[in-house]
């Protein structure tokens, strides 16, 4: 399976200005410039795209391993917050903070517990990032 996307680039890095699009056509030319990374100018960056696409990730690999367990989540709710910090000339994403509020009847807290970390580790957006991953959990 391969899934595309595309980023095109006029000007600068800091004056400049970008357009972001995926093969599926959710992103058709979403606006993306030093302004909407670094300030908050509306639009979106890598940065916020790759905490959505942990999010995501995280998320749907935990829905699987309760369905194999034999739950079914009423609601899983995550949030992704990526940082972004210098890293000598440049940056680098240095941490994505995973917090998930889960409503799942009929689990208990430890298999719950068990099952988030393992979804935490498995799921293929935690495995390409070079950062720190933490996973803050309620089950309510």
């Amino acid at each position: 399976m391969i899934r595309k996307a595309t980023a095109k680039w006029r000007g600068t890095g800091r004056d400049g200005q970008g357009a972001l699009s995926t093969e599926s056509g959710v992103l058709k030319d979403a606006a993306f410039s030093y302004r909407t990374r670094f300030e908050s100018e509306p639009g979106t960056n890598p940065d916020e795209l790759l905490a959505a696409a942990h999010a995501g990730c995280f998320t749907m690999a935990l829905a699987f391993g309760l369905q194999t367990a034999g739950f079914s989540p009423t609601e899983l709710l995550t949030e992704a917050a990526v940082t972004l910090q210098r890293d000598g000339d440049g940056f680098r994403i240095s941490r994505s903070a995973l917090t998930l509020t889960a409503e799942v009847p009929g689990i208990d807290r430890v298999r719950f517990g068990e099952l988030a970390r393992t979804a935490e580790k498995s799921c293929p957006v935690s495995k390409v990032l070079n950062a720190e991953i933490t996973l803050e959990w309620t089950l309510r």
